[in-house]
């Protein structure tokens, strides 16, 4: 195998295997080049967090924290609306993530019953 085989094999191997994860500071998924989460990482992280929803926005929301401020240092004058950036990354799940929704109905009947 030549050198340049190697390499081509190589930077295929690799290019396969980048998951949709945040390019920080600008926040554009690694793989695809969209604003992160993208469609392929909201899909694996309802997926990884199926269980725990509650978990997931707490992990989206230090996310947030982490995109306002790396947005903001990049350019003071062009960070992008709140209301954007706050769907961007915690108005979705609550959409996409049927348990959360179960558990927060099933909960609040919960409440109503023991009173």
């Amino acid at each position: 195998m030549s050198q340049q085989q190697r390499r081509s094999s190589a930077y295929r191997a690799v290019s396969a295997g980048v998951e949709h994860l945040p390019l920080r500071p600008l926040w554009m998924c690694r793989r695809c080049g969209q604003p992160w989460p993208c469609g392929p990482a909201k899909l694996a992280l309802v997926a990884e967090y199926r269980d725990s929803p509650v978990s997931l926005f707490l992990y989206l929301a230090g996310c947030l924290r982490d995109a306002i401020d790396d947005l903001h240092r990049l350019n003071p004058s062009v960070t992008g609306s709140a209301s954007d950036i706050f769907d961007r990354f915690l108005g979705w799940p609550t959409r996409h993530t049927d348990s959360y929704r179960v558990a927060t109905a099933e909960a609040s009947r919960g409440e109503g019953t023991s009173s």
